[in-house]
């Protein structure tokens, strides 16, 4: 009878789902058929769902268990505790079948002499693609000795009627009496020596393909699954890992302030030493191998999946320790919402978004799940940490924010699935928010979810998935936010027009660059400064280098292989001094508009060493990492010889002109640009007409100035004048002609007079591509 109940991992695979639930088939499958392919997966065996049936019935417990749970309502949280921890108790208190038991013992002595082992759960209908049962049983790790072993089956099998999981069978429609439990009983891994996490063959918030996400944190990885650790992040391209470039385009250290580890025969949570908090638990080659594991396992199953890895301490090696489908993003039917707010308000804190919503509501402080009655409908759900013991409220709620946990721990995955937007790993959102406080929580603007003091109105866009037939005109985006690429990424494009340097070295470095190539001469204020923002990397300009080229990359990765035009930095000297640091480099000008800027900053001696910091990163994107989709583009160049000079510089920095198909734009937002507009054009191979800046320049209106706003207007006859004279001097030539104003995202009529000048492609704001697209279509 024993080899009905119990099967070793190796001669499993998908087809015994209904045998061993998709989680240990999962890993029979990858044992069998990705060994090749390099998949690792610890060896093991599972227990069937007939041992499941057979235990339950040995001891007369099934029609008790059904009739226990047949008039439950699981909105009552309190009956629903006290039914689940009954038949818990039922469950552990009986006896093993003697066939199960001798089965058992067998299969552990063949793993080895105490053979230290993790006992997992696989429910017979979980994994399928419209369910996940994320953490909905438990998992128990370094489980030694055939005793233990059987004592921790009965708890796995127990663990089907957590709460939680009898909750999440009733809300997803699975009748109790159908789910079996199946015992997956693996090698362990020694991560609790090392790091261990969570990855998805996609970007989890956006669903966009072509990354594989992953998350890890130092020791077991129950703590990143749990969401009680802030762990690293990193983004893989699949085109350009396929093509053999070492791909990571983005990191994100973690907090990782505590770790899960082994001690004494326990698992114990322990403080991470500040050491290894300050740098990333994984290498660039390690999260290399484990993105090829991932697209591996992905193309295996034709679908995106959820993995859970971990690497063993005492060999290296990185492990497969389980695979399941990827459920929310794979159930999308092709209609989504864009939620965007009308204005932000008073921030009251951040964190990590779950989702790309927004919920507004009372605050709701809840310790402990003993609590969860106090959560109303459209409460906003505030807790230090959920795990899926939650997901009975979770529904109720209007929005949760945690003050721990990661973007791929189980409540996130839960929060998904319910569509409820959630921040977390706010740090302390459990003492500065209030109990009863009226607050709106955005996770509409990137990966940083926002909560705002107040109800702050917003809007939701429905928006289809139809084919729209193409425009007479490139129409590209203007972006400069890489949080939300791989979202823009999927509204229809031809590429991004402009791509700003701003706001990754305002919001992703935060330091001027003088002050970080200048470390040693900085304050002990500054120096802390400079130091907490660069950990994680090897110096003060490898951080700036590398951030800069990890903004880029995410930009050129998410629209690859569309052209990626990037802007060098145009920040005018007033900006330059807020950065930490900056005040001491930057000189006070009365008109910072028409003043040290672009080009003339550039080739000036004050910022040269700065500059080529900036082509250093662009060279690493395209070279190194293999982006050749991003173009380099100059902006606001005042005279010829300026253009020439800067051309020169970029030359001597590794952008040459032409060199590996580089393209060289220049900003045309100048009225000296037009009006000698064949003499720039033997430096550069095209223009972007820069609206803004020409228009303010033409018409002497500061654009800024609400006294005389009124007259800023890019329909103007002079601007159009202008206008027109840029785009036919670009089409005599043969050159890129383009628009990466705010003009035409403004104006609609502006766009069709563009097109019947020859325009060659308009760059607009996301949130007017699809409506010009639209309009174009129409002529």
């Amino acid at each position: 009878m024993s080899a009905d109940y119990i099967v070793p991992l190796d001669a499993l695979t998908m087809a015994d789902v209904p045998r061993v639930g998709g989680k240990n088939a999962s890993l029979g499958e990858m044992i069998r058929n990705l060994s090749g392919a390099g998949v690792k997966v610890p060896g093991g065996f599972a227990t069937t769902a007939q041992a499941f049936w057979d235990f339950l019935d040995h001891n007369d417990l099934r029609t008790r268990i059904n009739a226990r749970l047949a008039a439950l309502d699981v909105a009552d949280v309190t009956a629903l505790a006290a039914a689940g921890a009954e038949i818990r108790t039922w469950v552990e208190a009986a006896a093993l079948p003697a066939a199960l038991e001798t089965g058992l013992r067998a299969a552990y002595a063949a793993l080895g002499d105490r053979a230290s082992v993790a006992v997992r759960s696989s429910a017979t209908a979980e994994d399928l693609p419209d369910a996940s049962f994320a953490g909905q049983q438990e998992t128990y790790l370094h489980v030694r000795g055939a005793d233990d072993l059987l004592r921790y089956v009965k708890k796995v099998f127990a663990s089907l009627y957590n709460d939680r999981a009898i909750a999440y069978r009733v809300h997803h429609g699975f009748a109790h009496a159908d789910v079996a439990l199946s015992a997956g009983v693996q090698r362990m891994v020694r991560s609790d020596v090392a790091c261990s996490g969570v990855l998805f063959t996609l970007d989890t918030e956006s669903g966009f393909r072509d990354v594989v996400f992953i998350t890890a944190a130092y020791g077991l990885g129950e703590t990143v699954v749990q969401g009680s650790v802030n762990p690293d992040e990193f983004y893989v391209h699949k085109p350009k890992l396929a093509e053999g470039f070492p791909a990571v385009v983005r990191r994100e250290l973690g907090g990782k302030t505590v770790r899960m580890v082994w001690r004494d025969g326990a698992t114990v949570i322990e403080d991470t030493p500040p050491e290894l908090r300050r740098q990333y638990s994984l290498t660039d080659a390690e999260v290399l191998e484990l993105a090829r594991q991932a697209v591996a396992i992905e193309t295996h199953y034709g679908r995106p999946m959820d993995v859970e890895w971990a690497k063993d301490g005492e060999t290296g090696e990185l492990f497969i320790v389980q695979a399941r489908p990827e459920t929310v993003k794979a159930r999308a039917n092709g209609v989504s919402e864009r939620y965007a707010l009308e204005a932000p308000g008073e921030v009251r804190i951040t964190g990590r978004a779950i989702g790309q919503k927004i919920g507004a509501g009372e605050v709701r402080l809840i310790a402990s799940p003993a609590e969860m009655n106090r959560v109303q409908p459209g409460d906003i759900l505030v807790t230090d940490m959920t795990d899926p013991d939650w997901e009975p409220v979770m529904k109720r709620a209007a929005a949760i924010v945690t003050n721990r946990g990661g973007r791929t721990c189980h409540a996130a995955i839960v929060a998904r699935e319910l569509g409820i937007p959630a921040v977390v790993g706010t740090g302390e959102a459990t003492k500065v928010l209030k109990d009863g406080e009226t607050v709106t929580v955005s996770c509409a603007e990137g990966d940083t979810g926002t909560v705002y003091a107040g109800r702050l109105a917003f809007t939701v866009e429905s928006l289809g998935s139809e084919t729209l037939a193409e425009p007479p005109v490139k129409l590209m985006m203007n972006v400069g936010n890489p949080e939300r690429a791989f979202e823009f990424a999927q509204i229809p494009n031809h590429g991004v027009g402009l791509a700003r340097l701003e706001f990754i070295i305002a919001r992703m470095i935060g330091v001027h660059p003088l002050a970080l190539l200048d470390y040693a001469g900085q304050s002990p204020a500054v120096r802390d400064e400079i130091d907490a923002r660069t950990a994680g990397y090897a110096d003060p300009v490898s951080f700036y280098v590398d951030k800069l080229a990890e903004g880029i990359a995410t930009l050129a990765a998410a629209f690859w292989p569309q052209p990626v035009i990037v802007r060098l930095s145009d920040f005018k000297s007033n900006e330059y001094a807020n950065l930490v640091g900056g005040d001491r480099y930057e000189p006070k000008e009365e008109n910072p508009m028409l003043g040290l800027r672009g080009a003339a900053r550039y080739v000036s001696t004050l910022f040269r060493p700065a500059f080529e910091l900036e082509c250093r990163a662009l060279k690493q994107v395209r070279e190194t990492l293999g982006f050749s989709n991003v173009e380099v583009m100059i902006p606001f160049v005042r005279t010829v010889e300026e253009c020439a000079a800067v051309v020169k510089l970029l030359a001597e920095n590794g952008l040459k002109r032409g060199a590996h198909g580089m393209r060289l734009i220049m900003m045309c937002e100048i009225p000296s640009n037009v009006l000698l507009a064949d003499d720039f054009l033997q430096y550069v191979d095209g223009f972007s007409i820069g609206s803004n800046d020409l228009t303010q320049l033409t018409l002497g209106i500061d654009r800024d100035s609400g006294l005389v706003a009124e007259g800023f207007d890019e329909r103007n006859p002079a601007v159009k004048k202008l206008l027109a004279e840029a785009i036919a001097a670009c089409n005599r030539h043969g050159k890129y002609i383009g628009i990466c104003g705010q003009g035409p995202s403004d104006h609609p009529d502006l766009a069709e007079w563009l097109v019947a000048q020859g325009i060659g492609s308009i760059s607009l704001n996301p949130d007017t591509v699809v409506a010009t697209w639209r309009l174009l279509l129409r002529h």
